[in-house]
Parts: structure tokens; sequence; C-alpha cells
């Protein structure tokens, strides 16, 4: 336990160091917030230096337990400190609000309770930007080190020996983490640049770059990329997204020489063939029955089918009031999310891949029971076993939904609010449907009690479920 403090301390102090940046932002335009965030780090510094100089160590060995403690216990802490300058900020939000605005951006979800942005103070603008770049490479680091232990599938892919890490490959993870951050800021730079030359300020590039790469959503405006009116921007957003929602590791192995590793992966051609097929199907629904020309009808129809498979939540236009056949696959592809080690939520596209083949191989065995057919992902072959997690961690998904649907109605939400808001927090989408959080709305109104359990189903989400769901259980710990 005392590792772990000492860790969640060093995260302490790099969380307020990041509350700086807004600090100084408030300053250069003498805004009174610059004091918040400046109070806040100090009462972060302090309690990061102290969680680690109580709990020094002279070596760091993290195990299996310690591990999953780790990851759990730092977002939730990270979260509570970096609630602070929001509550102490000229938008005074209440303890419940903070918290979930905190939550929002470190697990990259973009949901928000904050109204006239536009007017915002640039220190929490700016402040909502850097947390969702703090979760973003957080959350791709972790999947790398952490989630081939839970054997939910997805990253043993990319394991070069097995779908257990041994203790030789510690270091490589070691040099994957710097190389994914590498990866990580410099698309963060394009992106920025893009946006910047598209017409966005550089205050604006930044902030929605960061939103953009690590699938987020944030935005400087109460109407997201709408504001812009910008089709060039919207293009662009669309890229980065897509980018930000594909493995971080194959960008490693890209510039290593390996040529074609991001075109021949199978869960980069699935997204890719379902985010253009979902496309297409809207922007003929909106050419049809919404009389919009078919170029911009195409533009709208991929940048938002983008924004929500990969989880991101950015908005260019009200598409509730598109027709029933868009609200529908929008509701749909909230579940799918990106690729497994991307900054995107939700199930992912692989899991949904092994589902179809598990269904294949079950068919093709009721045709001939004595047959031995093996199934293959790609090049690798797929086992019993991670047929089965795979399984168990989307009826685990769909289940936490179901019940984050049920007590948020038990709060007086609707029905279409309850399970769209529970569906977005748990895929880390953003906006959910309907006329309270749908695209042009927030989660002000929504009572205290259902944001507590919208941010922890938003945690639950980023963690990959069983990364929190196995702490509850006695077995983990006496094991």
């Amino acid at each position: 336990m005392r590792q772990v403090l000492y860790i969640i301390g060093m995260l302490l102090l790099v969380v307020a160091a990041a509350m700086l940046l807004p600090a100084a932002a408030d300053w250069v335009v003498d805004h009174p917030d610059w004091q918040a965030f400046v109070m806040s780090a100090a009462v972060t510094a302090f309690a990061g230096g102290a969680l680690m100089l109580a709990n020094r160590t002279p070596t760091i060995t993290l195990d299996r337990k310690r591990s999953f403690l780790l990851t759990a216990l730092s977002w939730i802490m990270l979260c509570a400190f970096a609630a602070l300058p929001l509550t102490l900020s000229e938008y005074r939000l209440p303890w419940a609000d903070a918290y979930f605005e905190a939550m929002s951006g470190l697990t990259t979800t973009g949901s928000t309770v904050l109204i006239h942005l536009d007017s915002a103070p640039p220190g929490v603008l700016l402040w909502r930007g850097i947390l969702q770049f703090l979760g973003g490479i957080g959350i791709v680091v972790m999947a790398i080190a952490l989630l081939p232990f839970l054997r939910v599938g997805g990253m043993q892919l990319f394991k070069t020996e097995s779908s257990d890490i041994s203790e030789k490959l510690l270091p490589q993870i070691k040099q994957i983490a710097a190389g994914i951050f590498i990866a990580y800021v410099i698309l963060n730079l394009l992106c920025a640049v893009a946006f910047w030359l598209a017409g966005m300020t550089g205050f604006e590039a930044a902030i929605h770059a960061m939103a953009a790469v690590s699938t987020g959503g944030f935005s400087t405006s109460d109407d997201s990329i709408g504001h812009f009116k910008s089709p060039a921007i919207e293009w662009i957003g669309a890229l980065f997204m897509f980018l930000g929602g594909l493995p971080f590791i194959l960008y490693i192995r890209t510039a290593m020489g390996h040529r074609g590793a991001l075109a021949r992966d199978p869960q980069v051609r699935m997204i890719a063939v379902l985010v253009l097929a979902a496309s297409v199907a809207v922007a003929g629904w909106l050419v049809q029955y919404r009389d919009i020309p078919a170029a911009d009808a195409f533009r709208l129809a991929l940048f938002h089918v983008v924004s929500i498979a990969t989880t991101t939540g950015f908005v260019a236009a009200d598409y509730m009031v598109w027709g029933a056949f868009p609200i529908a696959a929008f509701f749909f592809l909230t579940f799918v999310g990106g690729c497994t080690g991307s900054t995107a939520g939700g199930i992912k596209i692989f899991r949904f891949e092994v589902l179809a083949i598990a269904i294949r191989v079950h068919a093709w065995r009721l045709i001939a029971p004595h047959s031995i057919r093996p199934a293959f992902y790609g090049e690798r072959q797929l086992t019993n076993e991670l047929f089965t997690s795979v399984l168990l961690f989307m009826g685990a998904y769909v289940g936490t939904v179901a019940v984050a649907a049920l007590l948020l109605s038990a709060f007086g939400l609707d029905l279409v609010t309850a399970l769209s808001g529970a569906a977005t927090a748990v895929g880390n989408v953003g906006p959910g449907l309907g006329h309270i959080i749908g695209p042009a709305g927030t989660f002000t109104t929504l009572p205290p009690p259902a944001k507590w359990v919208l941010s922890a189903a938003m945690l639950l989400g980023r963690l990959e479920l069983f990364t929190v769901l196995v702490l509850l259980s006695r077995a983990f710990w006496r094991a």
C-alpha cells in the first residue's frame, strides 16, 4: 500500500504543476480565477508531497494487486483534487458538479455541467483541455501495461510471445510507453496547427487538439465545433478523432519501419469500414429526408459518426432534429468505441469482431459437430479463453449500463435520458440523447445523486470495468 500511495503522491505533484498553466492563463488576462488555481495547486502539491514523504520506499515493485489498486485509486483521487479549481473558480460548482466535470475530463468522456463556455475564463477552459490530455495518455499507457493482466481481450494480441506479461517484457513496456507518449504529443501538435490554420485562435486550437486526439470532446463553446461553422475544421476534427481512436502501438510499429502496420490491422480496417458505411447511410438519410446537399450531408454525417464511434463527443450540429434513423444509429454507435490500445472508450471494435467470429465458429460446429476448425483474428489464432473473456466483458458492460440506467431512472430521469446517459457515461462518449443531455444540452440540471452515478459509470467504463470490479472480490485479495 505504501508504494501505491507514493506513486499517487507523484501523480498529484504532476497535477499540481499542471494547475499552474491555467493559473498563468488567467493571470495574463487579469482574471481573478488565477488565485483559485494557485490555491488548488498548493493544496494538491502539499497532499502529494505528504504522501511521498510518508510512504518513501527504496524500490518500487508493483505486483498485480497493487497495480489494479493503483489504477483505480489514482483516478479517484486525481479527480478529487482536479475538481478543486472548479469549486473555487467563478463557476463555484457544487462538489458533485465539480467532481463530475473532473471525472469527465480525466476519463475523456466530454460530458459537461458547465454553461456559457463562450464567456468562460481561459483558465477553466484550459484546465478542462489539460485534464483530457492527461487522461488520454494515461489510459493508453494503462491499456498497454495493465489490461493484459485482466484477460478481458484486446491487448493480448499486441504481445509478442504469450497472452500474459512476463518479467522479461517489463523493459519493453517502458519503451512502448515512451514511444506512445511521443506519438501522442506529435498528434496533438499536428492537430493544433491544423485547427489554427483552419481559422481557430491558437488558444482554441490547442484545447480542441487536446480534446480531439484524446477523444475527449471538451470545447471552448456551448455549440462545440458547430460554433466555428467551418467545413475545414470539421474535416480536420474528423481526421484526428479517427487517429486518436486507432491503436497507438501501431504508430510505433510504423515509425520503426513496419510499413502497412496500420492498414494490415483488422481493427483499423473494421473501424474504417464501419465509419464509412454508417456515414454513407446517415448522409443518404439527410439527403433524402432533410434536403441537405450531398456534400454537406456526407461531411456532417462523417463528422458525427467518427465523433460518436471514437467516443469523442464533438458536435457540429444538433442531430436530434435529423430524424429517427440517425438518432438510432448514433445510439448504437455509442457502444462501439474505437480500437483497443487507443484513447477511445466503449466496448472496442475488436470485441465485436471476436463476437462475430465466435458466432461463426458456433454455427459451423452446429453444422459439423465433429470437425476441428480453428478461429483466426488476422494471423493469430483465437483461444477459447479469449472468446470467453470477451463475452464476459460484453455481458458485464451491458449489465453495467442497465444498472446505471435503472439508478438514473430512480432519480426521476425519463427513459431516454437515463438509458442514453448511462450508455454515454460507461462508453465515455459525452453527449446523450433527448432534450436534456442531448447534443444541444448539458448535464447541469441533473440531480446530484444522478451525477455521482454517472461519475462512477465513467470511471468503470474508462478502466475497462474489471480493473475496478476485481478489487471488490475477496478471492482477488486472498490470492
